[in-house]
């Protein structure tokens, strides 16, 4: 198709498949489809490289190549971070808002690339949309950090015509992802570090002071030493004697759980654990409704199908119990109900959720209501992180305080026996 919007056919001499693309392209031509002749021959330049001992051997360009090299080398597969992808992103929807062609767009950005990632998942991506790929199947086929909601968007917007568009509210998506990320981080850091020095304090003065505190009155006739005492000289004798089968135990530990977690039976008992802890499963059950109710708002948008747009949104809630729950209101969607019915019956969903769905869904108004409601979702996601920010100091606090409590009966109460027997 020419800039006039005339569409033309032809055959066209190239040595492979991306030199037409870029002759077609020169020429001012937009390819629609291009399909090879049976005498094709597809010629891949060689370039010289240092292998990992130290010779030159002769590889492709091919960026897959250099990937692999990559993961030989124990380096792993480049990747990026969700704010590095959300800035790429953005940047390609401008440069294509401003008029540029897809291959252009990510040229232009390839030229602004910084880091070590980032020009190689480009040059990836430029080499595969020049030999004709899509641009949502050149990032399924490299992989994170290309996830199934990005290649699904990015899938939608080359679907619906609404390629800037699209990925503008997908950047807008990856953007709220990390901001979401980082009030998370900021409102469990604070308490977790007072937890910690507070934990800190009550080992040193269990381990060191009260053993020394409690040396002159240990033997002394008259002198019984009360139980609190007795369970923290006991624990600093342990302590003293096994400390280094407790960090092996702690680390075994660690390990362990983590792999009893792997296993999806576990994961599913942790994960409705989480949802039924108090304080802690309404503010994850917030996130993931606020999560799901834009993904989800976004995807319909872009003009993906709503079984489509469900299968993507369920790996992005991050709770298992929660998928499973999405799977169940995919089955009951393919068999023609609405999904406002079976949001419902599932249980984990707010009413307002429900009575958005089916209000958008009987107006045909889908998209912007959910968009909407994403919105307050937000706002909920925020109270609901005040909430915890708030009642989790007090909570360490009281705990924290009554451990204190039983450490300072252990070391006034053995002072005041022996008061008593030395005025007896």
């Amino acid at each position: 198709m020419d800039s006039g919007g005339v569409v033309a056919s032809g055959v066209l001499v190239a040595a492979d498949r991306a030199t037409a693309m870029r002759l077609l392209q020169a020429q001012g031509l937009l390819p629609m489809q291009l399909s090879a002749t049976d005498t094709e021959v597809v010629q891949k330049p060689t370039t010289a490289r240092r292998n990992a001992q130290g010779s030159t051997e002769a590889t492709g360009t091919d960026p897959i190549a250099y990937v692999k090299g990559l993961f030989r080398t124990g380096t792993g597969r480049p990747s990026l971070k969700r704010t590095e992808l959300a800035n790429i992103i953005r940047e390609l929807a401008t440069a294509i808002e401003a008029g540029l062609p897809l291959l252009n767009a990510l040229k232009t950005v390839r030229r602004q690339a910084s880091g070590k990632s980032q020009p190689v998942i480009l040059d990836f991506i430029i080499e595969r949309v020049e030999s004709g790929r899509p641009l949502h199947e050149a990032m399924e086929e490299y992989g994170p950090p290309f996830d199934d909601m990005i290649i699904g968007m990015v899938r939608a917007s080359d679907a619906s015509g609404r390629m800037s568009e699209v990925m503008h509210q997908l950047a807008d998506l990856l953007d709220r992802s990390v901001e979401l990320r980082r009030e998370l981080v900021g409102a469990t850091i604070y308490p977790l570090i007072v937890a910690c020095m507070i934990g800190v304090s009550i080992i040193i003065a269990v381990t060191f002071l009260l053993p020394r505190l409690m040396a002159p009155i240990i033997g002394q006739p008259g002198v019984t030493l009360p139980f609190p005492t007795k369970v923290l000289l006991g624990f600093a004798d342990f302590m003293y004697a096994w400390w280094w089968l407790v960090l092996i135990l702690t680390v075994a530990g660690v390990i362990g759980f983590r792999r009893w977690v792997a296993a999806p039976k576990n994961r599913r008992k942790v994960d409705l654990m989480l949802l039924k802890a108090p304080i802690v499963g309404n503010l994850v059950r917030d996130i993931a409704v606020a999560r799901f109710t834009r993904t989800l708002g976004t995807l319909v948008s872009a003009g993906l199908p709503i079984l489509s747009a469900l299968n993507i949104v369920r790996d992005t809630l991050g709770n298992t119990v929660l998928m499973d729950a999405i799977d169940g209101v995919q089955e009951k969607v393919t068999t023609g109900q609405s999904l406002a019915e079976p949001l419902e019956k599932c249980g984990f969903f707010p009413p307002l959720l429900v009575q958005i769905v089916n209000i958008g869904e009987r107006s045909g108004r889908l998209e912007p209501m959910l968009l909407h409601a994403a919105t307050a979702f937000d706002r909920q996601v925020n109270t609901s992180l005040k909430l915890f920010t708030k009642l989790l100091p007090p909570v360490l606090l009281v705990g924290m305080a009554m451990i204190a409590a039983f450490v300072l009966a252990a070391i006034l109460l053995p002072l005041l026996e022996m008061q008593k027997a030395l005025g007896g």
